[in-house]
């Protein structure tokens, strides 16, 4: 049996932006590659970009579309397996979603994490990948689908290394710079203490052979597009953004001294 990574997401299109470019490298390289989405995606855009708020909004439809713009994604990234723990989406923090006894962030953890570690026990991961304690930026989505994903690899032990997706500091300061330099006015800058200081970072993987692939993964979301503000940047920025992959090893086989830039180190 060859080496397979898990990648564990909290909805249909969150596989792109922070592990897009591994998929596909690893993929290519023939490891297996399983991509875990946690829920639905209930409370995206429906089409027309009908918010879940609004009259008209069908979470069916939704739901439908979304499922199917994942498989596209996956078509794109080369991905071998995507499996559906078909949990019901949250919602933004602060929605009226968040209140839904169903809802994914209210499932109990050890309930939440049971059908993830069937998974682990199916394709047994040597690498799992997903968001840090706080699901990146506060989405209970994420941060539900990083508990489980840390239940689940305690209870089995079968990862043998674990990460944290990162968007550290240095990263963000130079797209930032790229969009400046090409005219591009967001209106926003991020704030200081927002992604991961540098040293933080355990792991850089370039990706940049992969970097269209994940472009074209990204569009294949084209409903939740208004959500998407890289889909509005320039290809060349785009390639840019999309070179290089970031990750904090929490625990693993093999320690980083001096930096890893491959997330198989050790395991080969």
């Amino acid at each position: 049996m060859g080496l397979t990574l898990m990648a564990v997401h909290a909805h249909p299109d969150d596989e792109v932006i922070s592990t897009g470019g591994i998929l596909a490298r690893y993929a290519a390289e023939g490891v297996r590659t399983v991509l875990v989405t946690c829920t639905n995606g209930e409370q995206g855009d429906g089409p027309g970009g009908i918010k879940p708020d609004q009259d008209g909004h069908d979470e069916a439809e939704v739901v439908r579309l979304r499922l199917e713009e994942l498989q596209t994604s996956a078509g794109h990234l080369g991905i071998d397996h995507v499996e559906l723990l078909g949990y019901r989406d949250s919602g933004m923090p602060g929605w009226e979603a968040n209140n839904h006894p169903e809802a994914f962030s209210n499932i109990p953890v050890a309930d939440a994490a049971a059908p993830l570690a069937a998974l682990m026990r199916r394709y047994r991961p040597d690498v799992v990948v997903t968001y840090d304690e706080n699901g990146g930026y506060g989405h209970p989505d994420h941060i539900q689908a990083h508990r489980i994903a840390v239940e689940a690899s305690r209870t089995t032990g079968i990862p043998r290394k674990f990460y944290h997706t990162a968007i550290p500091r240095g990263a963000l300061r130079e797209l930032f710079e790229h969009m400046r330099d090409a005219g591009i006015e967001l209106g926003f800058e991020p704030p200081e203490d927002f992604g991961i200081p540098d040293d933080e970072v355990s792991t850089r993987v370039d990706v940049s052979p992969y970097a269209e692939g994940k472009c074209k993964a990204l569009e294949a979301h084209t409903s939740q597009g208004e959500n998407m503000f890289f889909l509005f940047l320039p290809r060349e920025i785009q390639h840019l953004v999309f070179a290089k992959e970031y990750f904090i090893l929490q625990h693993g086989d093999v320690h980083p001294s001096g930096g890893e830039d491959d997330l198989f180190a050790g395991l080969r």
